[in-house]
């Protein structure tokens, strides 16, 4: 029987280093880290054949005390953690006394370091673990690190580190998380003397993220700046047409510490859905800032994986700031302030919507409170009935302006001079004026005013404003403003120009020119409704049953997900063999071919190889909103095209299609002069 004993130094530091340093990767990521938390503005890194027989690390942090450095080679020694509730509270990028103990185990290492108050430098040597000495020389404040010949006493574990190519990419990926998450520390790096990377350490992650990436890459960025429940994310996320093929430029950084986070990553594809294209992944240089004690740090040896104290908080921090920034980037909240299209007094995307919602109008109208003066007493003339006739009409027309202030959005204000009369002035072109008008009636003057707000907007051929005349000797009318009144911002039209290709309807606006999807547009707005019509079980029952046949296949994956398929607002029954007779559908989809839809749901589900999950429920519904949406080269009138961008204007989260696909694109003006070479 074998007895147990003690392994020797060496085998112990050997079994050690083996689970700090992997490869050379590994001691670059930990000679960086010792940099930064010793207060560096500047590193350089430089290695050379993949950092297998060469790697230096400078920096200009504080330095090691001469008396200290023998120290930092022991194992377990640092001074970064003092007691054990240190641990509770991390705020350091390294804390277990392990690396330089680890590297010197299985390498040749020269260490030089100064602090600011040394009047020289310190120049420790070691190898395999093994104190070569100890000696003063000159050196600049900071501290240098030269690694050579790693696992040179280690053969078995040199022969596993790949090509020298390789191994170097593993080294530039260490040093550019490093410039990402520290955009105030200046990175080099040096490749077999070749410099690959300078960053400026201004303390701009945009700056850090161009050198790092490229312009552009940097360009196809939105800017990423939230808080809640005490967790700032800060940073930058792609733009919804810049997806990418993997999540290999998604980098999540917790109080400047790179990390793999399942529950970020999940968090930052959510805000996405629906709005980047299937198969596409978002990128993303985030940093989120909380306290040390919310979040555990000491769960892996490699310190990338962390632990939060509330996973859901975390969750959603990261989901509300990447949604406040696509937002924000929103092209058509960024171009307008108001929207003017032609009413239309029918809902030409979908019947089943009730009339006085189609009926409601883009502009928004801000309330006013109108005050008129005193007037001055007058001789009055009395009526039959015996009330005097100006006060009769002072009633009248109260009460018309009380109608007409409803009408348009006009909070109800108190009018209290008389007015005599009431009409429509076209700007263009300008009516001649009339001093004496005869008063409208009440139905005249609420059928002429029905549709206006404010004072003025586009209607599709002419401007009318609101007019009110006084009576000769009433005063003048005046205005009770609000206390903050804020100055009215001026309309923005969009003119229909035409349709592309039987697809794209041309819009402008100002200085901008829209293309809009008309399908991928019609698809989401119905791909909305329908998660409402949905949620509310609104279902319109047939007249005449659908008998919908199906194979053997489909009629027991209709069966098997019984409860889902009447989710989504269809009710049937059995009706012979492998056949259902439909007798409810969805509201909205009751003008369509539902035994086409309903077959088309029924394959799906058969497809469905595992246990059925939102996304098949979500699937559904793109497909049913798909099937049902105006079609590429169909024959659209002008109206329908301004009522889907009338559509798109009102719901900001009509941007893309359900499969992610743009809804409406834009090109500048000076975009366009630009490549007409009318500009540079």
């Amino acid at each position: 029987m074998k007895r147990i004993h003690v392994l020797e130094k060496n085998v112990a530091e050997q079994i050690a280093a083996g689970e700090v340093v992997e490869r050379p990767a590994s001691v670059v990521k930990e000679l960086v880290e010792n940099a930064v938390d010793a207060g560096a503005t500047a590193v350089t890194v430089e290695i050379r054949h993949g950092g297998i027989t060469y790697i230096r690390v400078t920096d200009n942090g504080s330095g090691v005390v001469a008396e200290d450095v023998p120290t930092a080679f022991l194992r377990h020694a640092t001074s970064k953690v003092q007691v054990f509730d240190d641990l509770n509270a991390i705020g350091t990028l390294g804390f277990r006394g392990e690396a330089l103990a680890s590297i010197a185990a299985v390498s040749r290492v020269e260490f030089v370091t100064k602090t600011h108050d040394a009047p020289y430098a310190t120049r420790f040597c070691i190898e395999g673990g093994e104190e070569m000495g100890c000696f003063e020389t000159g050196a600049p404040d900071g501290t240098t690190v030269i690694v050579r010949d790693l696992f040179y006493n280690v053969p078995a574990r040199l022969k596993f580190l790949k090509r020298d190519t390789v191994e170097t990419s593993q080294i530039n990926g260490i040093i550019d998380r490093l410039a990402l998450s520290h955009p105030e520390v200046s990175v080099k790096l040096i490749i077999d003397r070749k410099t690959k990377l300078h960053t400026p350490g201004n303390g701009k992650l945009i700056s850090a993220i161009h050198a790092v990436f490229g312009q552009d890459f940097a360009e196809a960025l939105l800017p990423v700046d939230y808080g809640m429940n005490g967790i700032s994310v800060t940073g930058f996320v792609s733009k919804t047409n810049a997806g990418r093929k993997t999540r290999s430029m998604q980098h999540f950084f917790v109080n400047g510490r790179y990390i793999h986070s399942k529950l970020c990553t999940a968090a930052l594809e959510e805000a996405y859905e629906n709005a980047m294209m299937v198969g596409k992944y978002p990128s993303c240089v985030l940093n989120l800032s909380l306290g040390f004690d919310r979040v555990d740090v000491n769960v892996h040896p490699a310190k990338t994986e962390v632990r939060f104290a509330d996973e859901r908080q975390t969750y959603d921090a990261v989901l509300s700031a990447v949604k406040a920034s696509i937002q924000r980037a929103d092209i058509l909240k960024n171009a307008r302030t108001d929207v003017s299209l032609p009413v239309r007094k029918q809902n030409v995307l979908n019947p089943f919507v009730p009339k006085e919602e189609a009926e409601q109008t883009v502009l928004s109208a801000k309330p006013v409170t109108v005050v008129l003066p005193e007037s001055k007493p007058v001789n009055e003339r009395k009526t039959d009935t015996g009330v005097p006739e100006m006060k009769q009409r002072e009633e009248q027309a109260i009460r018309m302006v009380s109608e007409i202030s409803h009408s348009v959005g006009f909070s109800n204000g108190t009018v209290r001079a008389p007015i005599a009369a009431y009409r429509l002035e076209e700007q263009e072109p300008p009516a001649p004026k009339q001093t004496t008008a005869p008063a409208k009636t009440e139905k005249e003057v609420d059928a002429s005013f029905r549709h206006l707000k404010k004072d003025a907007f586009v209607l599709p051929n002419k401007q009318i404003k609101m007019v009110l005349e006084e009576d000769e000797d009433a005063p003048a009318i005046q205005t009770k403003e609000p206390e903050k009144k804020e100055e009215p911002s001026k309309p923005t039209v969009f003119r229909l120009i035409g349709e592309a290709f039987a697809t794209y309807a041309v819009f402008e606006s100002n200085d901008t020119l829209f293309l809009l999807d008309k399908h991928a547009a019609h698809e989401r707005i119905l791909f909305e409704r329908l998660k409402k019509t949905v949620s509310s079980n609104e279902r319109q029952i047939l007249l005449s049953p659908v008998v919908v046949n199906t194979s053997a296949q489909e009629y027991q994956a209709v069966l098997e997900h019984e409860s889902l398929v009447q989710s989504l607002g269809f009710f049937w029954e059995v009706f012979g063999n492998h056949s259902f007779l439909l007798r409810e559908v969805p509201l909205l989809l009751a003008h369509l071919n539902v035994r086409d839809l309903f077959l088309d749901i029924a394959q799906k589900l058969m497809q469905q190889k595992q246990h059925v999950s939102t996304d098949l429920y979500e699937e559904l519904l793109h497909s049913m909103a798909c099937r049902s949406a105006v079609k590429a080269n169909d024959d659209t009138k002008p109206e329908e095209l301004e009522a889907l961008l009338q559509e798109v204007v009102q719901n900001g989260e009509i941007r893309h299609c359900p499969h992610g696909r743009p809804v409406i694109i834009s090109f500048s003006k000076q975009e366009i002069e630009r490549r007409f070479g009318r500009i540079q």
